[in-house]
């Protein structure tokens, strides 16, 4: 199974989050409730970008980059395959729905799917889990700030730049070294400065060494 870049980011930022509760938290009728689990959403292109979707590994913080690679292909295979019966059916509802209606049914849709956790249109609960990635770096981006979805309450959102070749010190020396940038977004009511910088420090650290996210 081929682990990319992405797999071993998320993986990585499941374990920062794990560590970082007040992060694995969304906002609900104005109090701030944390996630029942740690889980990281994995943005999959379909069709060749004409339509995005999630791919969600549950329990993100308990596994290897193999397995999130596992789960996360697989889920793609789905749904590009038409196969994933959560977006066939909200996608689905989406094109019936008359455009009048879809502003409450998205607001009604971000209570019960993004706050409760209550599937509901097609959509399970917690569609995007606690923090989402995405690699612009197959679109040949270098960085990309990516827009929050309201109605997934989803408090980070982390995209995924190209690796390129870059000039770095090292040790005093000056040395060429695999580069990628990695922009997130957050939801500020629940990410301060404190936070971010943790969870950079942390996604650092595995990143310098990733044998470390072979132990779950």
């Amino acid at each position: 199974m081929p682990v990319t870049i992405t797999h071993v980011i998320g993986t990585a930022l499941g374990r920062v989050i794990r560590d970082e509760p007040a992060i694995r938290s969304r906002v609900v009728f104005g109090r701030i409730r944390q996630y029942p689990s740690c889980d990281v959403g994995f943005a999959v292109d379909i069709d060749g970008g004409a339509d995005l979707a999630p791919v969600t590994v549950r329990g993100i913080d308990a596994k290897t980059p193999v397995e999130v690679a596992r789960e996360v292909v697989a889920g793609a295979r789905r749904l590009r395959s038409g196969a994933d019966r959560h977006h066939r059916r909200s996608s689905r509802l989406l094109r019936l729905a008359p455009t009048a209606v879809l502003r409450p049914v998205l607001a009604v849709t971000g209570v019960l799917v993004g706050g409760l956790g209550i599937a509901a249109f097609g959509q399970p609960g917690f569609p995007l889990g606690a923090a989402f990635v995405s690699n612009v770096g197959s679109l040949g981006l270098d960085e990309a700030f990516l827009a929050p979805l309201p109605f997934a309450r989803v408090p980070l959102y982390l995209g995924v730049g190209i690796v390129r070749d870059a000039v770095a010190a090292v040790d005093g020396q000056v040395v060429v070294r695999p580069e990628v940038v990695l922009p997130a977004t957050a939801d500020h009511r629940l990410i301060d400065g404190a936070h971010a910088g943790r969870v950079a420090a942390g996604l650092r650290g595995y990143l310098a060494d990733p044998s470390a996210l072979d132990t779950p």
